[in-house]
């Protein structure tokens, strides 16, 4: 068996497995194992190289981000963070059209820079923002669409534990990841609210929703009082990063330390509720470790098939450039959206084109953001969606169904492939703060 056989076979084998409802990593280290084992007719050489991809993953020092950054992520959701950065924002853009969908917005990319999890914000932002959009007649589709397209802002702003799993399939700096990924996240933001806008003006029905009656200016000793912590948890967590002041480890510390004392200080947070946020943190962090680990064996064996090598060499033979590669990138990323979650996606097929990136002189740090926006789109596109899952579980509400969930997040999966394209074609937008 050729090495593009074997790995054809090998990558099928695990998108079956997953598909099946086997757990990822499990998939992943199964198929890796076996796949050297019968390669080398060896045993021990596959049983070692688990042990090594097992001890690596578990002593990387960077590791050390995830259950700090877990841990800051449950404590603001719990200090009700989000809720009070969606009341700021409803209140300013209220008397606009489809003005609380532009404040869901503003409010989703405030909270994913505490918070990294694209599913925290789709429950919180489900509770929080979709009633108040029926109170004031938005059609359901265009509520809960909102609340998906910008949901996926979590897995793009830093902290993003999307990053933090590319950093260590790709052996890049967590420090670059989280400062590369703040210019297009903001500009996803601002894409979806301009599209917001386009959508009121030009399909007033898709938005639906009137003025709000009862509109009364928020006093701003209010605004500052509920800004200010989130205020104070972003600029510490990625002021810290980009001023050099703290290692992301030593951020992540910081920002939970800063997490805990606000909900101490606000009463939201009991001994037993520090308890389940500690062993949520601990289920998290045990996720993304075996995770990280099943990477690591997979990549083992790809390397050792020399499909990496092949791969190089069919790309040379076929002279493709910059654009056939990426437009070949973009349309396998939606493709596997449609039946893989993106930490799935990123296992499986970063390390089968890394060595094709490496070689033309592009920066792994701007094919990451490339490839956990390409993979995001999958959060809002059926069957898996799980965006869009989650956001009909929250709510539980028969006037909604789960195909209006998916029709009201389709054009803001289109705004998303319109600011990945853009991204393509200027590396510059992700990489401005770095270089």
């Amino acid at each position: 068996m050729t090495p593009l056989e074997l790995g054809g076979v090998t990558v099928g084998a695990i998108v079956i497995l997953i598909y099946l409802g086997v757990y990822i990593p499990i998939a992943l280290t199964a198929v890796s194992f076996v796949a050297i084992w019968l390669m080398r007719d060896n045993f021990d050489l596959a049983l070692n190289l688990l042990k090594i991809a097992v001890s690596e993953s578990a002593m990387e020092y960077t590791f050390a981000t995830v259950p700090l950054f877990s841990f800051m992520g449950l404590v603001v959701s719990k200090a009700g963070l989000g809720t009070d950065i969606y009341a700021v924002m409803s209140n300013a853009f209220r008397n606009v059209r489809g003005g609380i969908g532009m404040a869901t917005v503003g409010a989703n990319a405030g909270f994913a820079a505490v918070t990294g999890s694209s599913i925290a914000s789709a429950s919180v932002f489900a509770k929080v923002a979709v009633p108040e959009m029926m109170k004031y007649d938005y059609n359901p589709r265009f509520a809960v669409g909102v609340v998906a397209g910008s949901s996926v802002l979590g897995m793009i702003i830093p902290p993003s534990a999307m990053l933090i799993i590319y950093s260590f399939v790709a052996e890049q700096s967590v420090g670059e990841m989280f400062i590369a990924g703040v210019v297009p996240g903001l500009l996803l933001a601002v894409a979806y609210i301009v599209a917001i806008f386009l959508m009121g003006r030009f399909t007033p029905k898709f938005v639906g929703g009137r003025p709000a009656e009862d509109y009364v200016a928020m006093p701003w000793a209010e605004v500052a009082s509920r800004t200010l912590p989130m205020v104070l948890l972003i600029a510490t967590v990625i002021g810290g990063i980009y001023l050099g002041w703290m290692t992301p480890v030593e951020a992540g510390a910081a920002g939970s330390l800063l997490g805990l004392v606000i909900a101490v200080v606000r009463r939201s947070i009991s001994w037993r509720g520090l308890w389940e946020t500690l062993i949520e943190t601990g289920h998290i962090t045990a996720a993304i470790l075996f995770l990280i680990t099943a990477a690591s064996i997979y990549s083992r064996m790809l390397g050792l098939a020399g499909l990496p090598n092949e791969l190089e060499k069919l790309l040379t033979a076929s002279d493709f450039g910059f654009v056939q590669i990426m437009v070949f990138y973009v349309i396998l990323m939606l493709f596997l959206g449609t039946i893989l979650d993106t930490s799935s996606i990123i296992l499986i097929v970063v390390p089968l084109f890394l060595p094709l990136i490496e070689p033309m002189g592009l920066s792994l740090v701007w094919f990451g953001i490339v490839t956990v926006i390409g993979a995001e789109i999958g959060l809002l596109t059926p069957p898996l969606g799980i965006s869009c899952f989650v956001i009909k579980a929250t709510l539980d509400d028969p006037r909604i169904t789960l195909k209006d969930v998916f029709l009201g997040a389709l054009p803001f999966a289109g705004v998303m492939l319109i600011v990945l394209v853009a991204i393509i074609a200027f590396p510059s937008l992700t990489l401005a703060l770095i270089n």
